[in-house]
């Protein structure tokens, strides 16, 4: 009888430890297969997820993850709200709109410390342009209808002197539709973001009124430091999948110290070809300028939060009779974690 014993043990022994590991694994990833929106996904507002994604970081950490694109942020918003995304790579501010709104969503992941926004007027429908004024009663282009795009022309229009009402908001998405619509005649001012941006830029057809691709830049537009692009979810999510959370907070870290060290040709060459737009030398330069807009670490930082509020409450009224709570918008927990994991 110990015979027998003794020499099934040893495959026993190994099934055991093959299975446990196999259970652990399983355990620590709650929901494998994870559904992200996004807004615009060819974006340099959004390049760490296209990294995270195409350097295999989500799939390392044990997730299949399914990335579905939208003309704008507010619509990758709604696929949240209505159930067909887990989690959402967008803009900050949307935390704090939707909680003014009774759905508490959580941001835990900061991939953009700076908005990368540009505003910009229409040299062939305003060529004599002279201030914010003149806006009223024109037609801006926005990435969609209350995107943090639209956001910041509210923002600007505000400092101005002008509301929302002033002027008309029309959603032109971030590709060719919205190169088409500005340089058509169609809007007469345009609210968008790189490589879209420098591509109008180099052929003269915009006149830049407010710029945040840079921190400085940033600091000019909103008096402060202003988080930009983020993951974010459902606080119910968060709780009944903490270790899918983590596993996201992960990867995307794991990217945002991959771009750190990255040779603008690394990411050229990382990016699918479509991004290039045709014009691999236009990317680069989108890259340079835009650099230091990418988050180190994926760390909020409260004075940028802050600043997220104020910019909302100085155009809507009814945010700023809100009372809003900034410690349930987002959490650095997860990034914290992260970072440990990828010095």
């Amino acid at each position: 009888m110990s015979g027998p014993k003794f020499r099934i043990a040893p495959a026993l022994f190994l099934l055991a430890c093959f299975s446990f590991n196999g259970a652990a694994f399983a355990q620590a990833i709650e929901k494998p297969k994870v559904s992200i929106a996004v807004g615009g996904k060819h974006l340099f507002y959004y390049l760490p997820l296209t990294v995270a994604e195409r350097l295999g970081y989500f799939k390392e950490e044990g997730l299949k993850v399914e990335i579905s694109d939208f003309a704008g942020g507010s619509k990758a918003l709604q696929a949240l709200v209505g159930g067909s995304a887990d989690v959402v790579s967008g803009a900050y501010e949307h935390t704090i709109n939707m909680q003014a709104k009774g759905l508490p969503i959580t941001a835990f992941v900061l991939q953009g410390r700076a908005p990368q926004i540009v505003f910009a007027v229409s040299n062939k429908t305003m060529p004599n342009y002279k201030s914010i004024a003149d806006l009223k009663g024109k037609k801006i282009g926005v990435s969609a209808p209350g995107s943090s795009t639209n956001t910041m022309a509210n923002f600007v229009l505000a400092k101005g002197g002008l509301k929302p009402a002033d002027v008309s908001f029309i959603g032109v998405g971030t590709a060719a539709g919205a190169l088409a619509a500005m340089r058509s005649g169609q809007i007469d001012a345009i609210a968008n973001l790189d490589p879209l941006i420098t591509m109008l830029q180099q052929k003269n057809d915009i006149k830049i009124i407010a710029d945040t691709r840079t921190l400085k830049d940033t600091q000019a537009v909103f008096g402060g430091p202003m988080p930009a692009g983020t993951l974010y979810t459902t606080a119910a999510f968060l709780k009944k999948y903490p270790n899918t959370a983590q596993a996201l907070a992960n990867a995307m870290v794991r990217s945002l110290k991959w771009l750190q060290k990255a040779s603008p040709s690394d990411i050229v060459n990382v990016v699918p070809e479509t991004y290039l737009l045709g014009d691999r030398a236009l990317y680069v330069d989108t890259i340079v300028k835009g650099r230091e807009a990418v988050s180190p670490d994926g760390t909020f930082a409260q004075d940028g939060v802050k600043t997220a509020l104020a910019t909302l409450q100085a155009f809507d009224p009814a945010l700023a009779s809100k009372k809003i709570d900034l410690s349930k918008t987002f959490t650095n927990e997860l990034v914290k974690k992260a970072n440990a994991k990828y010095k």
